[in-house]
């Protein structure tokens, strides 16, 4: 029984870093798209070559909170 929980204890806490860690750079993304200055090579397979990428700005974002709220509600229990 104790190892179980050690184990389980440990997976949580990885889930937790790993969460925080997506959403984070999900911010850094949604940010750099949203405001137009997003390095090239994330623009490569883009068939929209110019502009501010107004709707990956939107997803990064969204990305970022549901998996910051996901590492915080993970945190929690």
């Amino acid at each position: 029984m104790a190892s179980q929980s050690v184990s389980s204890g440990g997976s949580k806490r990885s889930l937790v870093i790993i969460l925080a860690v997506i959403a984070v750079l999900a911010l850094i993304l949604g940010i750099l798209w949203m405001s137009g200055s997003a390095p090239s090579f994330l623009d490569s397979g883009s068939h929209v070559k110019s502009g501010g990428h107004i709707f990956r700005g939107i997803a990064g974002l969204v990305v970022a909170i549901v998996c910051g709220a996901g590492a915080w509600w993970a945190n929690k229990k």
